[in-house]
């Protein structure tokens, strides 16, 4: 492991005002929110999308540029159907209900994933209000569906290998730099925090690459529990955190 003794580079010990750039959040708990209530699942990730209203209005608060929310994962599919259509049909619904917040709030939406893998009315839905949104925005919201990280890193390096083949990249050159600009969205920069709720400690195929070097925060919140407080609460605690990207802290 590299370490540095006198640089001043390897070590960043947040101001009491930090704020990360990107936030990136496991959304976890809809279900078990709902059964401990006797509601079917649905009713938890219904719960859940109010959650996101209220993270992305404290986001803004705060200053956070960038929030990630995984919503989707490539492993979902596998469940109930019924449920599956019923996020599906809950996801047509929040876009068309909300896109003009968005819109007010200068929010962009992005998505990462296999897009192409959603019901068409959600594909369009989610289109439309990613091309009015990129007109002007000073937030973004950027929402992993039908995602998995070590699918990402898969297609990347399928990028990159063509490329190679075709003569426009020599196989010599290729660097984490190479990679990460071949990601999904490699304009956007890496979270600085991660926050998982529910109380999980994995990462589930969320963002492998990109949350290297993220501090992490655990909470057994259940996501429909997860409102302003819980958010303000997971930026005091990346505050009081002291990164040191393998080095030592020399504060």
């Amino acid at each position: 492991m590299k370490s540095s003794v006198s640089s001043q580079k390897s070590t960043i010990c947040n101001p009491p005002s930090a704020i990360p750039a990107h936030v990136a959040i496991i959304m976890d708990g809809n279900g078990r929110w709902a059964q401990r209530r006797g509601f079917p699942r649905l009713k938890g990730h219904e719960e859940g999308a109010q959650s996101i209203l209220a993270v992305l209005k404290a986001a803004q608060k705060a200053g956070v540029k960038y929030i990630t929310l995984y919503a989707f994962s490539t492993e979902n599919w596998t469940r109930p159907q019924e449920e599956v259509d019923g996020l599906m049909s809950l996801l047509a619904q929040f876009m068309e209900k909300h896109s003009p917040l968005f819109l007010k709030n200068k929010i962009r939406l992005r998505v990462i994933g296999q897009m192409e893998r959603l019901p068409e009315k959600v594909q369009k839905k989610l289109s439309a209000l990613m091309a009015e949104s990129e007109k002007e925005y000073e937030h973004t919201l950027i929402v992993a569906l039908s995602y998995g990280g070590r699918q990402e890193i898969a297609a990347a390096a399928k990028k990159i290998a063509r490329e190679a083949v075709a003569g426009k990249l020599d196989p010599e050159t290729i660097d984490e730099t190479t990679v990460a600009a071949h990601l999904y969205l490699p304009d956007v920069p890496d979270p600085e925090l991660m926050i998982r709720t529910s109380g999980e400690q994995r990462l589930s195929n969320f963002l492998l690459w990109q949350l290297s070097y993220a501090e992490l925060y655990i909470t057994e919140t259940l996501w429909p529990d997860f409102r302003e407080p819980e958010f303000f609460a997971a930026l005091e605690a990346f505050n009081r955190r002291c990164r040191r990207y393998g080095g030592v802290e020399t504060r």
